[in-house]
């Protein structure tokens, strides 16, 4: 979108700090932010308010902001019909979770941009995604919408408000349902893996048809379901997908890192959009299968991640931004493709060619306008390495060299729009990831990392009564956080704690569980809302599980109370951990696919699951047994370090620990298993049989 601001007047959204909002900032439209001037507003002139929802680094809402909102005439028609209000969808899930659902009900579909009109009592009666400023193929245009619905606000009133009366009250009804019972047993995880099975896609890899998105928490649940079941075929899907994905075009080949989905089943074709919470999600997803396999490819893969946003996403104090736009100059993907002369310009002939026939960028190209989105769907490096008569070590040296040499010239190219908002929930999951990594590829500087992002959340996304807040940008933080932001920086602070050990994680998440606890938890049905009881209380307080993009805080939460637990014996985090699951076992039991999260939640309380303890002098003389664990892919399992340091501290928070201490002043490795005990372990050669690789 154009930044050009000359002979142009700021709306309101000019004070505000969401970038999405301030792309708005110089539109004709008067927009407001959300809040009580708009709605105030709207009753005071008796007009119906437009709202529009969207995020900065939506394609599409930049080009319905290009045909609508920059233009006069359409500005002209809200101005003087309507009170518009613009939202940030990440910033404000709660009302983007609540009228998504409205467009959904009332369409059978949803997506950004967002567009619902509704009363000034916020009651909608009207909802879509992207509309054209002219009505063309069948699709209502701006112009033709906003004279219509104004027409019926004025002449026909009441059929109006009480269609936005009765939508609101069908949406209360669904949402306020009683969940019915069910008991999760080992057949709905059976049953979770024949829905994933029947709808992978063998030669791609990934579930269902095209749009395909990542969703990993897809693969980490039949991940954890072959290590549980034997079920080889549950390995297969997940390292078809991963290689698929990291084949194809949604990877970033040059500069790392992955975009939001593919809009075809190859995986060819991204929506060139870079997000955090993907990019978090995936890093684990690929650590979890480089230490399920041993397979060098999904370590690298992971490293090359953690190198894209270190580099590209991360703020100098220490927290993650959000994400990278899809457009550049106006186009989709124009700073992510290429032209085989581009490239030969760039490598010389002799090595651009080559290039070229390896990431199959050619004259004819794979995407807009003629250009190539580097991919390696339809040849491996090791099949390019026999045809150009290289060992594959020599091409993949080859490849490298000439990698860095396009990404040094990329960089030149003007640079896609960065949202540098840094929010508390997707950095929880980009805690968690470095954490993970750290523990798994033996790379202390992703925990530090991490750490050095709880510290930023801990600094400037708390208040003065230590309450959560969602969002962060330049100085400014805002918004009580949501369900997501506690489940997913608790989620964070446990994998950094076990890739530290440093109990003062235990203490932070222990205090943010039980904030959540007060401010979210359903004491009625069970389960978390998902904003709390001190926020802005709007149409409804909906509770949500669906595992989609992004896992839900209520699955996230349901497996940070089980580890919490494990981890600390504590039988009232042992409780809620069973209320949790309980209060959505009807609704998990019906369609598991769709709460793959969930599900490994599930898989953990049911067993088996292991308990570790070590108890050592220091840190440093546990190391070797502590690596030796490490190297195994343990899921469903909890693993904590007592030292002379620490055991004080630390019976106080876990007194499940009391017991364990050192045997002959040897470093000693309790495991506990289904309420069982093991004799304790002294010998690294004894632990390593315990944990031969390969053993399930």
């Amino acid at each position: 979108m154009s930044s050009n601001h000359e002979n142009k007047h700021p709306n309101r959204l000019a004070n505000e700090k969401s970038p999405y909002l301030l792309q708005h900032a110089y539109n004709p439209v008067d927009w407001y932010p959300w809040g009580e001037e708009a709605f105030n507003k709207a009753r005071t002139e008796d007009k119906p308010i437009f709202l529009s929802i969207g995020y900065s680094t939506c394609h599409w809402c930049h080009v319905m902001a290009h045909e609508s909102f920059e233009d006069e005439e359409v500005a002209a028609l809200l101005n003087e019909h309507y009170i518009s209000i613009k939202v940030d969808r990440e910033e404000r899930p709660d009302i983007d979770q609540i009228y998504m659902t409205v467009c959904q009900a009332m369409t059978g579909q949803g997506g950004w941009p967002l567009t619902v009109i509704m009363t000034p009592d916020k009651e909608p009666f009207f909802a879509g995604t992207y509309f054209p400023k002219q009505s063309k193929y069948g699709r209502p245009g701006m112009m033709d919408l906003l004279s219509q619905i104004h027409d019926k606000w004025t002449e026909d009133r009441d059929e109006v408000v009480g269609t936005g009366k009765q939508i609101t009250q069908a949406i209360k009804d669904h949402r306020g349902a009683k969940r019915g019972g069910g008991e999760l047993t080992p057949e709905v995880l059976d049953k979770a893996y024949d829905q994933y099975n029947s709808t992978f896609d063998g030669q791609y890899g990934g579930f269902g048809q095209a749009p395909k998105f990542p969703s990993p928490h897809n693969l980490a649940f039949l991940l954890r379901h072959w290590k549980l079941s034997g079920q080889q075929h549950a390995l297969d899907m997940v390292k078809k997908t991963l290689n698929s994905m990291h084949n194809g075009g949604i990877y970033d080949h040059v500069g790392f890192g992955f975009s939001r989905y593919s809009v075809d089943r190859e995986w060819l074709v991204p929506h060139f959009e870079k997000m955090l919470y993907d990019n978090a999600l995936l890093a684990l997803s690929y650590l979890d299968t480089y230490q399920a396999t041993g397979e060098e490819r999904y370590a690298q893969v992971a490293r090359q991640i953690f190198t894209y946003v270190l580099r590209d996403m991360t703020d100098p104090l220490g927290g993650f931004y959000s994400a990278e736009d899809a457009d550049s100059e106006g186009e989709e993907g124009k700073f992510y493709v290429w032209r085989p002369e581009e490239i030969e310009l760039i490598l010389g002939k002799e090595d651009g060619a080559r290039f070229c026939r390896i990431y199959n960028i050619t004259d004819h190209g794979n995407f807009e306008h003629n250009t190539s989105i580097p991919n390696l769907i339809h040849q491996s490096l090791k099949d390019s390495a026999r045809e150009e008569g290289m060992s594959e070590e020599e091409l993949i040296s080859f490849v490298e060299r000439c990698r860095q040499t396009l990404f040094d010239a990329r960089e030149k190219r003007v640079h896609p729009g960065k949202d540098d908002k840094i929010l508390t929930a997707w950095n929880g999951l980009m805690i968690a990831a470095m954490a993970r990594g750290a523990i798994v590829l033996s790379e202390p500087a992703y925990a530090e990392a991490a750490a050095k992002a709880v510290s930023f959340i801990r600094e400037n996304l708390q208040n003065e009564n230590g309450r959560l807040l969602a969002r962060y940008r330049e100085g400014e933080a805002a918004f009580p956080a949501y369900v997501d932001d506690y489940a997913f920086l608790i989620w964070g602070l446990l994998e950094l704690y076990e890739a530290t050990f440093d109990t003062d994680y235990i203490v932070y998440a222990l205090d943010l569980q039980e904030q959540q606890f007060e401010l979210f938890w359903d004491r009625e049905e069970g389960g978390f809302y998902f904003y709390g009881s001190d926020s802005e209380q709007l149409l409804l307080r909906p509770k949500e599980l669906y595992d989609g993009a992004m896992p839900s805080g209520n699955s996230v939460s349901a497996m940070n109370l089980i580890r919490l637990a494990k981890l600390t014996g504590r039988e009232d985090i042992s409780r809620l951990a069973e209320d949790q699951i309980d209060a959505f076992a009807g609704e998990v039991s019906l369609y598991p696919q769709a709460h793959a999260h969930f599900m490994m939640a599930v898989q953990f309380i049911l067993g088996p699951a292991k308990e570790i303890v070590i108890a050592a002098p220091n840190a440093e003389a546990a190391q070797e047994m502590i690596g030796t664990i490490r190297a195994q892919f343990l899921p469903n399992t909890v693993m904590s370090l007592v030292t002379e340091e620490n055991r004080a501290e630390f019976a106080r928070l876990a007194p499940v620990i009391e017991d364990k201490t050192m045997e002959d002043e040897k470093v000693t490795v309790y495991v506990c298993e289904n309420f069982s005990c093991q004799a304790p372990v002294t010998d690294v050669e004894q632990l390593r049989k315990f944990y031969s690789p390969g053993t399930r």
